[in-house]
């Protein structure tokens, strides 16, 4: 059986020096996706993304393991982009008003009909309320600045603001949407312990 360390492959865009900002180019990657809004603290909506996202990416990766491909591979980490239609949202904390997309990368031997199959076995199995929200897709980010956050996420505005002056001060712009890697499991982690990565696009 092939194995394959995801991580490992992409350590660049899943791992940041403590301490440090760095630029990297992302390419296209596929993930599964789920779109949201409303406060992550206090959304169902929010929670319920989360369990189909992991259930079937597990699902992918223990079919991918047993079928023909028979290749071993970790699910990564969860990730979310966020944004709001009033961007004075996010300056007033008004979480409410927020919007989300909830995702997970896939290895790229993944294709549509092997998420169909896998959303369609999953369904046989067990009730997910998200789970016909769900969509596959690539995105291809491009140029972006990343930094680690250690601590809890209501926490991050200090190293939000840092990586935006880096980004002015290296002469690109910011562009796109905020987006967050969850490097910990936010159910079993403390919250002085939580690590994420904080990633901004940016263009000239």
């Amino acid at each position: 059986m092939k194995k394959i360390d995801l991580k490992k492959d992409f350590a660049g865009l899943y791992t940041v020096p403590k301490g440090k900002i760095v630029m990297v180019d992302v390419p296209e990657l596929s993930y599964l996706m789920i779109d949201g809004k409303g406060d992550p603290n206090h959304s169902t909506e929010f929670q319920e993304a989360i369990e189909a996202l992991y259930s079937l990416s597990y699902t992918l990766k223990f079919t991918i393991k047993k079928g023909p491909l028979a290749i071993d591979y970790g699910v990564m980490p969860l990730e979310g982009l966020w944004w709001s239609d009033h961007m004075e949202s996010f300056t007033t904390n008004d979480r409410s008003k927020w919007l989300w997309t909830l995702m997970i990368m896939q290895p790229d031997f993944i294709n549509t009909k092997m998420v169909n199959e896998a959303m369609s076995a999953l369904t046989l199995k067990k009730t997910l309320k998200a789970l016909p929200k769900l969509r596959f897709e690539k995105m291809k980010e491009g140029k972006v600045a990343q930094i680690l956050h250690i601590g809890p996420y209501d926490q991050e505005t200090e190293n939000i603001l840092k990586l935006h002056a880096f980004i002015k001060d290296n002469g690109f712009q910011l562009y796109g949407k905020h987006r967050e890697i969850y490097l910990s499991d936010m159910r079993r982690t403390a919250p002085e312990k939580l690590k994420t990565i904080i990633r901004q696009p940016m263009r000239k």
